[in-house]
């Protein structure tokens, strides 16, 4: 039966920041900070392993209701990673997107997202898109007031209305459906993500804690994922048949 190539879209659910912080008696803080160099080097390495979308979750639309002191360092870790990143995103060729409802974000750093985002609007490598202010409801929300609002206003049939047009009206709709969602510190939900883009992904949990997550960790994830069979609904006969 035929395998999997390398996915081309990869998502991650950064989770355990928190309780690697607490196993060692340190403030929550720390561990949002050692998540930080996590990223930094699972992006390079994505990068580096061919992968063509790489997507983040950084900052849930629920995580605005954790304590005011803990938003604001996360805010600020957000400020520092991107004036820390944005040369080597350059140099890398790594296209910069922001999935969200990224209105909530301090002034500041709504700016340099968006600078980032037009700067490296012409690179052709990688894609990395870091989901801020982000819920998965959320977004499907938006997409349907929108098709909504054209609909009142006469710009749209709503017999038109169909899987098609609805994902146009995603956040960022040119990227493609998620192949391989990562999940890491053992926990076994999806946490309002991406629901329409990972319909047909392959789940991968882990219970390494983010900050620990590996250069390693993500190949051996890589290399699950193409020891799977994606069906898409088809039968086993049909797969083979197709291999």
């Amino acid at each position: 039966m035929a395998k999997n190539a390398l996915p081309d879209h990869v998502a991650v659910i950064m989770d355990g920041n928190g309780r690697w912080a607490k196993k060692r008696g340190l403030p929550r803080a720390f561990g949002h900070r050692e998540g930080v160099a996590t990223v930094k080097k699972i992006v390079t390495h994505a990068a580096e392993s061919g992968v063509k979308v790489l997507s983040m979750f950084a900052f849930s639309a629920e995580n605005w209701l954790r304590p005011a002191e803990e938003v604001g360092f996360l805010m600020k870790l957000l400020d520092d990673y991107i004036a820390s990143e944005s040369r080597l995103m350059m140099e890398n060729n790594i296209r910069f997107l922001v999935s969200g409802r990224t209105e909530m974000v301090p002034e500041r750093t709504g700016k340099a997202l968006r600078e980032l985002s037009a700067l490296s609007s012409g690179n052709t490598g990688m894609t990395l898109n870091l989901l801020i202010s982000y819920g998965a409801k959320d977004e499907l929300a938006d997409a349907v007031r929108h098709i909504a609002r054209d609909a009142a206003e006469g710009r749209l049939n709503w017999r038109d209305v169909d899987g098609a047009l609805i994902r146009s009206r995603l956040y960022n709709p040119e990227l493609p459906d998620v192949d391989l969602l990562i999940r890491t510190s053992g926990e076994h939900r999806i946490s309002n993500f991406m629901l329409w883009r990972i319909a047909y992904a392959e789940l991968y949990f882990t219970d390494i804690l983010w900050p620990d997550f590996s250069e390693k960790d993500f190949d051996a994830a890589l290399e699950d994922f193409a020891g799977r069979v994606r069906r898409f609904g088809k039968t086993d006969e049909q797969m083979e048949n197709r291999g």
